[in-house]
């Protein structure tokens, strides 16, 4: 590519941006046959779709064309050309099989060759997708040409994840590519200027000393050997384990005999290597078990040990995309601390059980409970981790075996206040369109959101529209984390004010005669009132509260206004204040003010934080709504349910994850069943949600380890992770995705769903799955919402976004026809502002940020179990800002205690302009009570979703030692500065004096 900041022809990793249906079509001659295409289309993906071979390594549709490997030549109108640069035109003449051609192709081939070493039977990627080796076969080469020279560069296995080896590189530019335009973190180049020239971390040698986010791109899209995940290594084939002392005599042995018999008995070889692989190495596509992203891809398995994930183009949310707990978080699934049988705690300890003296002890004390102080003295926990099914038989476990709507999930914890400011403004509790439509907006404001570490591949996609087609993004945040070092603007509100200044732009949008009065008028109610309400937010107003000028705020006002089309994303940094549903409403009012609903790159997207907290609240694991959102107080609905499941239901309100705390405390809650949810560290004020389970008669956890949460329970049930199961999720953007079998359960474990499904049984129940697909159906059958999802209709990579109709027809943006109301409007809705409820005095002087860290989920259960991801991040920590570490004599390593007014940890801290003043972060990854954030938090809640305040800690800080180890290490990526550049520079290959284009001979094939 050349040095163009821009690339007209990119599109979304993985999805066309516009449909054949949707361009021109033009006729095209194609070695004397006419052909018919969409004009503008990529010459190989339009041959491959006719199966005509063109051959070409360094091409990807999720890439563009990179021109770099100089084997895909064609003659257009008598010119040699680079095949993968041209796109379709009308009357274009193509010729594939000229002479010259030809022996351009074979050209470019022979110095692939030269440069990568090749002894296929013994290397890991030789496993039918080595492009260097299928295009070598396909072409017939004969024989090595041009003699292989090792270069002059070590294997470079620093990095914890993968390893690159120089002597296999040929410098085709993939990494690159995918590095610097598709992931845009900026870390990989290669410097074409060097005598030998190699791809270089941040212009170094040493990939682990390096800005590199470890997202995985670069390995996914290497077409050899040269870039390899470490878990491959000796583990894909039955001859890639040798020692290095008998393969590499082997490897010389075949070299010396290969100029005699040429590659084909070599290739034969290898094939029967690969076949033998085929037979062993499971290929199962399967859905990310971390954020609420969605990502999916292929987990190469051998037996229970993973070999690696592998992305695919066809993947609908991330194409090729990854971020380092996606592609290499896995150590998880086969550590030795896996749960592997029932356990029952007696007489203060816990003991092995079989299966069903565990669901036997489980029913008695249920049932024993539920006569003596009724059904509403139970309560289920349902899990984010879990699939949808499995999150609708907890609900129907607690509905329709036990009776009662005591039942909730963890999205009380962080989406339930953008879900109720959705329902307010414009019907629907989910994202208004795809992930799509984010990045074609031509403005995002995002605030409260760190997107490159929460929902990295969601980043990689904005990084792309801005960086590639010009978009804007306007970041409101506390901290300096790389969407704001990114943004075009950035502002830095005082903590717990963004309703005050979201409300003072959207009245001086009204004010100022700015607002979309043609889409007000026609699509939204309540404009009066809520003008009224807006009366108190002037910017004055505004600056003194948040400490943002007027003028500035005014500025950006204008510019949202003044877009043409404008997403609004966010996440817990708003949701998780006492005022996070009005803030969240806040955020919507203003994007029906300004019109930006309703129609494509438009609409509030608030960022879900689980893999599956979306589809959890779907399928209703909720206290107040069935699956698909209907109120369990509707008559008609209940009845449906009723008739559905053959009981009666219970219809008032149960309890959520927050009120359940004090209802335990307060004796009204006496049973609790937990699904795979780390209550005891991730609900706020955690010692007393831990004295809480202390009043509990009885309390059940399914988990795969054991949890801080364990610890309380008289039962554990061994469960397993996504894995080990089939079932769907629904992703941040309302999207079903089917997660298939990678391996069975461990021995001893079950599939949560068949645990459920059990555990009825031996309540009384007559439940008999056999399949999760029968628990789908079930749920469609009664949710109007899902009428239309089965897992005919996602088979494979297939996808669906609700609502689905009964005929398959999903949703993938919502209210295009009006919004889901009694007469088809939006509403606006007044609000109020209500002031943080611990906000920072003389004694608790720190304002305690906190949030989730890119290598690690949550409070890391999962990633801790990674030595890799563990490597990144050894311990939880504090960001401390150069101010307040001079003011307190701290430095980075010195441990600390922070103190709020609920609690205490002990962290280490590190020095940082991230975070600024008296504002310090802290983040969650601690599975002890020692490190654990939410031990600081208070009982404060929002008003009306009743999601703790998480973000509103004050606390103050004492020095308990000065010296100390860093709590991060010195290569960990943040420490490290990127080298951004337009893409792989192939023009400063080709300006080399020592290239020459093909079919001339190369002077100096194996350098490049």
């Amino acid at each position: 590519m050349t040095e163009s900041t821009t690339d007209p022809n990119r599109g979304t990793p993985g999805r066309p941006q516009q449909t054949d249906t949707e361009q021109v079509l033009c006729s095209v001659n194609v070695d004397g046959n006419l052909l018919i295409g969409p004009a503008g289309k990529p010459l190989i993906d339009f041959l491959e779709q006719h199966r005509i071979d063109l051959p070409h390594v360094c091409y990807l549709p999720s890439l563009g064309p990179i021109e770099t490997c100089d084997t895909c030549w064609v003659e257009v109108d008598g010119e040699l050309q680079r095949g993968c640069a041209l796109t379709l035109k009308d009357g274009m003449s193509v010729r594939i099989d000229s002479e010259a051609a030809r022996d351009a192709r074979h050209e470019g081939a022979d110095r692939i060759v030269a440069r990568h070493e090749l002894y296929c039977s013994v290397c890991e990627n030789n496993n039918g997708d080595c492009e260097v080796h299928n295009v070598v076969e396909r072409m017939e080469i004969p024989y090595q040409r041009y003699p292989y020279k090792e270069k002059p560069y070590e294997l470079d296995d620093s990095h914890p994840f993968y390893q690159y080896d120089p002597d296999q590189c040929i410098l085709c530019g993939r990494c690159v590519e995918a590095c610097q335009n598709i992931q845009v973190t900026g870390t990989l180049s290669i410097d074409w200027a060097r005598d030998d020239p190699r791809v270089l971390w941040d212009g170094g040698e040493v990939a682990n000393e390096s800005s590199c986010v470890s997202c995985g791109h670069c390995v996914t899209v290497c077409p050899c050997n040269a870039l390899m995940e470490k878990t491959m290594v000796g583990q894909a084939g039955p001859l890639t384990a040798l020692p290095e002392s008998v393969k590499r005599p082997a490897i010389d042995l075949v070299k010396r005999v290969e100029p005699t018999v040429g590659f084909k008995p070599i290739f034969t070889l290898s094939e029967v290597d690969a076949a033998w692989r085929e037979s062993e190495i499971k290929r199962t596509k399967t859905v990310c078990t971390y954020c609420g992203v969605g990502c999916a891809f292929e987990m190469w398995t051998r037996d229970r040990t993973i070999l690696k994930v592998q992305p695919v183009e066809e993947a609908p949310v991330n194409g090729i995309s990854t971020c380092v707990k996606g592609k290499f978080g896995w150590d998880f699934v086969n550590a030795e601390d896996r749960l592997t049988t029932p356990l029952i705690r007696e007489n203060g300890e816990f003991r092995p059980a079989s299966w069903e003296e565990a669901y036997a002890l489980i029913a008695r004390r249920f049932l024993e409970i539920k006569e003596a102080h009724g059904p509403d003295a139970l309560s289920f926990v349902a899990s984010s981790k879990c699939t949808n099914e499995e999150s609708y038989l907890v609900q129907k476990l607690a509905r329709a075996v036990i009776g009662t709507n005591n039942v909730d999930n963890c999205s009380r914890y962080c989406q339930s206040p953008a879900t109720q400011g959705l329902w307010r403004t414009v019907g629907y509790g989910g994202d208004e369109g795809s992930i799509e439509d984010l990045e074609g907006a031509e403005l995002l404001l995002i605030v409260g959101s760190n997107t490159a570490e929460s929902h990295p591949v969601i980043a990689t996609r904005l990084k792309q529209a801005q960086k590639h087609r010009g978009q804007r993004h306007i970041v409101a945040d506390l901290r300096r984390h790389e969407m704001v070092e990114r943004a075009d603007e950035h502002i830095h509100p005082r903590p717990g004010t963004d309703l005050v200044w979201i409300s003072a732009m959207t009245k001086y949008i009204l004010d100022q005669g700015l607002e979309d009065r043609a889409f007000l008028d026609e699509k939204v109610n309540g404009l009066d009132e809520y003008l009224d309400s807006l009366a108190p937010f002037t910017l004055e107003y505004a600056e003194a509260e948040t400490g943002i000028a007027a003028a500035r705020l005014a500025d950006l006002a204008r510019q949202i206004a003044d877009a043409g089309s404008v997403c609004a994303i966010w996440a817990m940094g708003v949701t998780q204040h006492v005022n996070g549903s009005d803030v969240s409403t806040a955020l919507a009012n203003l994007m029906l003010v300004t019109g930006n609903s309703g129609r494509p790159n438009t609409g509030c997207y608030p960022m879900r934080g689980h893999n599956n907290v979306q589809g959890t609240s779907d399928f209703g694991a909720m206290p107040g709504r069935f699956p698909g959102y209907e109120f369990v107080a509707d008559d008609q609905v209940r009845a449906r349910y009723e008739a559905g499941w053959g009981v009666t239901l219970p219809k008032e309100k149960g309890y959520n994850n927050h009120t359940m705390v004090q209802a335990m405390h307060d004796r009204k809650i006496r049973a609790m069943y937990v699904l795979a949810e780390e209550m005891a560290l991730v609900d706020a004020n955690a010692r007393h949600v831990q004295e809480g389970f202390d009043q509990l008669d009885f309390m059940v956890v399914q988990e795969i380890f054991f949890t801080r949460t364990c610890e309380q329970a008289d039962v554990v049930l061994p469960g397993a992770p996504s894995v080990e199961k089939e079932g769907t999720y629904v992703n941040t953007e309302r999207r079903f995705q089917r997660l298939y079998e990678v391996m069975p359960p461990l021995t001893g474990c079950k599939a949560d769903w068949r645990i459920l499904t059990e555990l009825a049984q031996a309540l009384g129940a007559d439940w008999d799955y056999q399949n999760p697909s029968e628990i789908m159906d079930e749920a469609a059958s009664l949710a109007p919402m899902f009428a239309g999802v089965s897992y005919d209709r996602l088979e494979g990579f297939d996808s669906l976004q609700w609502p689905v109709r009964a005929d398959g027809a999903d949703t993938p943006h919502l209210y295009l026809d009006g919004y889901p109301f009694e007469d088809g409007k939006a509403r606006l809705y007044p609000l109020d502002f209500h002031a943080p409820s611990e906000p920072v005095n003389e004694e608790y002087d720190l304002h305690v940020n906190n949030g989730r860290l890119l290598e690690t989920f949550h409070e890391g259960n999962l990633t801790h179990r990674s030595r890799g991801l563990r490597s990144q991040v050894p311990g939880n920590f504090v960001e401390v800002s150069p101010q307040l570490a001079e003011a307190r004599g701290i430095k980075t390593g010195s441990l600390v205690k922070l103190i709020s007014r609920h609690g205490e940890i002990s962290v280490h801290v590190l020095v940082t302009d991230r975070v600024a003043g008296n504002e310090v972060y802290v983040p969650e990854n601690a599975t002890d009570n020692e490190h654990a954030i939410n031990m600081l938090a208070s009982n404060h809640a929002d008003k009306d979703s009743h999601t703790p305040a998480f973000k509103e800690i004050s606390a103050r800080l004492e020095v308990v030692q000065v010296e100390g180890p860093a709590p991060l290490p010195a290569d960990n990526f943040r420490f490290w500065t990127a080298t951004p550049q337009s893409g792989v520079l192939t023009e400063r290959k080709w300006q080399r004096q020592d290239y020459v284009q093909p079919p001339a001979a190369a002077r100096n094939p194996e350098k490049f």
